[in-house]
């Protein structure tokens, strides 16, 4: 980090945009204020204290400042790196058992989350609402258990094949990145996403040794560790010879999108890296750049959509989720207010800053409700538990989807109507024939 980066002009467009100030009002909670405590510390004026470091934690990185920044000096990138520089001067022993040990290590993963499927497979959850018990639970833990979507029996990295072969004639070579969320969370959106593709055309690869993307070592400052991830995941997708990279999780493809920066500094990694992140694509990105089947099947219904931080900032993808939703007839699009500004989730703020969190939450599920959509789509894990946890505090009769899981309903309806159709005919058929005779 140069001190050249840290120049700011302090011209206060960055309050404009920052969550946490809009909430908190106070200097130090502002991407302006975050940039002169780095500079100061930095330079020996302040002390590298714990509370400096705090305020570093207290960024959402959701990179609105960066984006409006008129010098560039990035201040969400800067709060992600002075998490690094504590790491190197208190290096915190739980982060490498975390992000080292655990959450790259997908059956420790799949063990881990054990409990959570058979809390739901077991009926438990159901009893716990049925009874009123989660009343007892603390609110912030009540709201943690509020964030989890249906879960799935299995994860989905067990139940998926190595390859999902294309319906009909093979016209793109995919690999598909697995996210951890989206595997012990979100199986079936994820299996809808592997649908899609096999109906558009694509031949998708799906490695099973896929390890966590990086993101959250990242941003508790273990580059180090992120880094070895990176390289595991790169040699991964080289040996399996696809043409694109496609992720369905935000956080992921912009992760994998940054590898070639990440590891720009390793000579013997630098241009893998950035081939491998050159031919990372969203999944709604990708589907809209080929020509995509357009399903003739209808989903009646009215849908809004929520752009996750790391799609419409790190990514600059916003058009395609919408062109995409827009495909499906049936389907009434509302804009939803402020659709681009964070929902307060940023990994794991609901559990490190809850009541920030929840301010923030509240602003979007206010919007939400304006809206009387019946779905909201968000590509993101997280934004989509964080949405969970808004709908069920604001009592909305709104459910929280991934685009492509109502592009692919929408798909599965046509096919049950020509399905039917096939049936009428057969039955018609049989029923002159009798006739006839």
């Amino acid at each position: 980090m140069r001190l050249d980066d840290l120049n700011c002009i302090r011209c206060g467009l960055c309050l404009a945009v920052c969550p946490t100030y809009r909430e908190i009002l106070s200097e130090t909670a502002s991407p302006r204020g975050r940039a002169a405590l780095a500079r100061k510390g930095l330079e020996g004026e302040l002390e590298l204290s714990p509370n400096l470091f705090e305020q570093m934690y207290a960024c959402f990185d959701c990179l609105a400042c960066n984006d409006i920044c008129p010098v560039g000096i990035r201040p969400a990138d800067l709060a992600v790196e002075m998490r690094a520089v504590q790491e190197q001067l208190r290096p915190a022993a739980w982060k490498k058992t975390l992000f080292g040990g655990l959450i790259p290590k997908p059956r420790r993963m799949e063990f881990a989350t054990l409990p959570l499927r058979l809390y739901e497979k077991l009926g438990l959850r159901r009893l716990v609402y049925a009874l009123g018990l989660r009343n007892l639970l603390p609110r912030q833990l009540r709201d943690m258990e509020s964030m989890l979507p249906h879960l799935p029996q299995r994860p989905l990295r067990q139940a998926l094949p190595e390859i999902t072969e294309a319906n009909g004639k093979t016209r793109y070579r995919v690999g598909f990145f697995l996210g951890c969320a989206q595997s012990l969370l979100f199986a079936e959106e994820s299996a809808a996403t592997l649908r899609v593709l096999a109906r558009n055309g694509c031949t998708v690869v799906t490695p099973k040794a896929t390890v966590c993307c990086g993101m959250p070592a990242l941003g508790y400052g273990r580059s180090d560790l992120a880094q070895e991830q990176a390289r595991h995941n790169i040699e991964l997708f080289e040996r399996a010879q696809v043409e694109v990279n496609v992720t369905d999780c935000a956080t992921c493809g912009s992760t994998l999108k940054d590898y070639g920066h990440l590891l720009a500094d390793d000579n013997k990694w630098a241009a893998r890296a950035a081939a491998f992140s050159s031919r990372v694509r969203d999944v709604s990105e990708f589907l809209m750049s080929i020509p995509l089947e357009k399903p003739q099947g209808r989903v009646e219904a009215r849908v809004t959509y929520h752009d996750p931080c790391h799609l419409r900032r790190g990514q600059g993808v916003w058009q395609q989720p919408r062109a995409l939703l827009q495909m499906i007839d049936g389907l009434e699009f509302v804009e939803l207010p402020e659709a681009d500004w964070c929902c307060g989730s940023a990994g794991s703020q609901l559990i490190t800053h809850y009541e920030t969190s929840l301010k923030v939450l509240k602003r979007k599920t206010d919007n939400l409700a304006s809206t009387q959509a019946d779905y909201i789509a968000s590509g993101c894990p997280g934004c989509q538990m964080q949405l969970n946890l808004g709908v069920r505090r604001q009592g909305l009769d709104v459910q929280v989807v991934h685009p492509i899981a109502l592009l692919d309903r929408a798909y599965r309806q046509e096919s049950e109507v020509s399905r039917l159709r096939r049936n009428q005919e057969i039955s018609h058929s049989t029923a002159k024939r009798k006739n006839d005779g």
